[in-house]
């Protein structure tokens, strides 16, 4: 079955970097864009990038500039890469995917950022 796990959240100090990780399992990794996703305590889920299967990427203008997402396809892996972050960085972040007209989410990592 599909599986999304991702890893790499905690607490950061403001200016501080993170790197999440998201492990897939299930499906043909390679094939599928994957994107992620961020929701902070009393907001709305919202999408914060994604990366098709060419490596193309596109980020929310709220991390521009500040985020990378990048893909290994040999290890079935998807990463977000977090430099100077800011308290409003603070959320659970998600993996998800599509697959077959239905979409896949992971559980989630917290990732924190206050001095």
């Amino acid at each position: 079955q599909v599986q999304l796990v991702e890893s790499g959240g905690g607490l950061v100090q403001p200016g501080g970097s993170l790197r999440l990780s998201c492990a897939a399992s299930g499906f043909t990794f390679s094939t599928n864009v994957m994107y992620w996703y961020r929701q902070a305590p009393g907001k709305e889920r919202e999408w914060v990038g994604d990366i098709t299967r060419a490596g193309t990427t596109n980020y929310a203008n709220s991390v521009k500039g500040r985020f990378t997402i990048s893909r290994d396809n040999a290890k079935n892996t998807v990463y977000l890469q977090m430099n100077s972050l800011k308290p409003e960085d603070t959320a659970v972040y998600y993996c998800y995917t599509p697959l077959l007209g239905r979409g896949y989410w992971g559980q989630g990592t917290q990732v924190t950022v206050s001095s």
